[in-house]
């Protein structure tokens, strides 16, 4: 990898850095962004802690432009797994960036840190600086609530989060800064940059090299899957980077969906949502609880900002882990799957795709090109839990969605799905026929608990006994149905039901 002398060819990588467009021939296409900041631009600043996305410390911004190409979009991402080609036509900043051009001054987020004792050992204080700095370009300012969730993908083992969350509080009263003020950062200064490295519409332009191929519409990656079919799509990269980051594995060819326009589309259509392959989970999160308000813990739960300001709903889906826990919300839902095969385009529901543990109902050239979920049904009633060790940014041990129509207090559908129960995702089929037949009412809740156990045989594992599971699975079902009542003292009865080890 070297610098390149071509201002725009296929074969070279462009981004801005501090103002300045970085050009790259050829970089190796799962370099991750953190070994290029460290190894080659010599940026020590951004660290590695866990190289999978979890601690925080290699967090850095990364700046797009709007789709009116009027503004720039800045947000955190972990860099230990963003392949560094995905950087094409993007701004990267670092926390070397923050320093002050005049008199080297620390930014307001820096000074903020230091002024309230936010940092001891200093190794994940760089991310944190990185994570409240995406907070301050687009916020006016934050309570402690908004500090905490910005700061869900960050751990500090020696701090103490105290000082850190009040850092992130009054870092909005210091005076405005002469470089990365919110003012400056959506500046032409900004803007201009990116326009200056932007790829045009046609295959002819796209970034493609040897192991690497960014497609800039559905033609073009058709085309691309056909002459490689054993290519590997990328998209956040969220799982696909820990393959080579923490299993070492040598990749075939990426085929990356991020620059394809049409699957990065959210559509809201009159008889479903469409959401495409590319839509990061921090841009598809809104648009479904715009329709189902009730997963807004879910989507808090889902992940740190830093992983879904890169994931995408549509890898989560297409990844079929069994503890991916928007697969059994959207089974819940009744989602179908868009399956493309070239021009070929073909529908599924979601959990008919899984045929068993890691075994999908896919082609092979076939994708993922989006998903379509239906809108709510009069008289639906829908909720969505995880039960985990943490609260913020862990694995499940059992997560569920239930969604249950009602007409005239009979149950006419249930679609009750749970994760981490089985091999795949799944609906509980038993349990649904028990509460159709037993109704809206306990002696149906008890009956279809007690058919949970058809249903699934769970496994024990680190996260949880196979005990615990079932006894889990069974007590969020009570949880739902309790919570649909009237009255305070259903409220509790429900809540009390999470204590269930």
């Amino acid at each position: 990898m070297s610098p390149s002398r071509v201002a725009n060819s296929p074969q070279t990588l462009r981004f801005v850095l501090d103002g300045a467009v970085v050009s790259l021939h050829e970089p190796p296409p799962t370099m991750t962004v953190l070994e290029y900041l460290r190894d080659v631009a010599g940026r020590c600043g951004t660290k590695e802690g866990c190289a999978e996305g979890d601690c925080g410390a290699c967090t850095v911004v990364i700046g797009e432009l709007t789709t009116d190409r009027r503004s720039v979009c800045y947000r955190a991402v972990n860099s230990c797994i963003r392949f560094l080609p995905t950087l094409d036509g993007k701004e990267l900043v670092t926390v070397e960036s923050l320093q002050q051009p005049d008199d080297c001054a620390a930014h307001p987020v820096q000074q903020s840190l230091v002024d309230h004792h936010g940092s001891q050992c200093g190794f994940c204080t760089p991310g944190f600086v990185m994570s409240l700095f995406a907070l301050y370009l687009n916020r006016d300012a934050a309570d402690r609530e908004q500090v905490l969730c910005a700061l869900a993908g960050n751990l500090c083992r020696c701090t103490g989060y105290r000082p850190i969350i009040e850092a992130g509080m009054r870092q909005f009263t210091y005076a405005s800064p002469t470089r990365w003020s919110r003012e400056e950062a959506y500046s032409e200064s900004h803007v201009e940059p990116l326009r200056s490295i932007e790829r045009g519409p046609a295959a002819a332009s796209s970034l493609r090299y040897p192991g690497f191929h960014a497609p800039r519409g559905l033609d073009e990656l058709a085309d691309a899957l056909e002459s490689s079919p054993g290519a590997l799509l990328l998209a956040g990269g969220t799982d696909i980077g820990l393959w080579v980051t923490k299993q070492l594995r040598d990749l075939p060819g990426l085929v990356y969906l991020g620059d394809v326009p049409e699957l990065t589309r959210i559509e809201e259509r009159s008889q479903e949502l469409w959401i495409g392959a590319a839509v990061t989970l921090t841009d598809a999160w809104p648009a479904l609880l715009a329709r189902f308000p009730t997963l807004a813990e879910q989507a808090a739960r889902f992940a740190s900002p830093p992983i879904r300001n890169s994931a995408t709903l549509c890898g989560n889906l297409a990844n079929g882990s069994p503890i991916g826990d928007s697969i059994q919300m959207l089974i819940a839902l009744d989602a179908r799957l868009e399956l493309r095969l070239g021009k070929k385009v073909r529908r599924l529901p979601l959990e008919d795709f899984y045929l068993e543990y890691q075994k999908k109902d896919l082609s092979a050239g076939e994708y993922v090109a989006g998903v379509a979920i239906p809108p709510p049904r009069n008289g639906q009633l829908l909720a969505s839990y995880k039960l985990s060790k943490r609260f913020d940014q862990d694995i499940s041990a059992v997560a569920a969605t239930f969604c249950v129509t009602l007409e005239a207090a009979q149950v006419t559908e249930a679609r009750l799905a749970y994760g981490g129960l089985a091999g795949i995702p799944q609906r509980a089929r038993h349990a649904e026929r028990a509460l159709l037949r037993g109704g809206w009412n306990l002696a149906g809740i008890e009956a279809s608990v007690a058919a949970l156990a058809t249903d699934f045989e769970p496994l024990t594992d680190l996260r949880a006994s196979r005990e615990y599971r079932l006894k889990a699975a069974g007590n969020l079902l009570r949880r739902f149905y309790l919570q649909q009542q009237d009255g305070h003292v259903a409220l509790r009865t429900a809540d009390a039901l999470l204590d269930v080890g």
